[in-house]
């Protein structure tokens, strides 16, 4: 049985990946609701039966064509857009974890319509979900508390 992703009876589970490499982290730019048009962190949702790490994975080969080492659970948010009537139009509950590229040249499949590395501090000017920005937030945090 197909669910609804629009006005859905439950929450949907999410996985989502905070990609970085030389002091930058990947975003993709979505082409599809909810989140259209806005950068994100690559990731979707995670299927009957499988490991949210092993949706983590998944997600990120298929958006972007790369293998992804991951190095930890970043933060597990809940993402809740309403209508313009007050009404839950979507609901997810997303798990992010923190991840290294693999050797690999991107390639983007029809949900992302751009991607970018991006310098965590110029996030904040993006057009991006509260989620990315919580996320992004909290990973130059503790890059910052980080003694090298």
């Amino acid at each position: 049985m197909h669910r609804r992703r629009e006005y859905p009876e439950y929450p949907f589970v999410g996985v989502g990946a905070l990609i970085h490499k030389g002091g930058k982290i990947l975003l993709i730019k979505r082409r599809f609701e909810p989140n259209k048009g806005r950068w994100s962190l690559p990731g979707g949702l995670v299927e009957r039966g499988e490991k949210v790490e092993e949706a983590a994975l998944r997600e990120v080969k298929e958006e972007l064509g790369i293998g992804v080492t991951l190095e930890r659970l970043i933060d597990i948010a809940n993402e809740i857009i309403p209508d313009g009537k007050g009404r839950v139009k979507y609901h997810y509950v997303l798990i992010d974890f923190l991840a290294r590229p693999k050797v690999g040249r991107i390639r983007l499949n029809k949900e992302s319509s751009s991607y970018r590395w991006f310098e965590p501090e110029t996030i904040e000017k993006l057009n991006t979900s509260r989620n990315t920005r919580a996320i992004v937030r909290k990973y130059s945090r503790e890059r910052r508390g980080f003694k090298p």
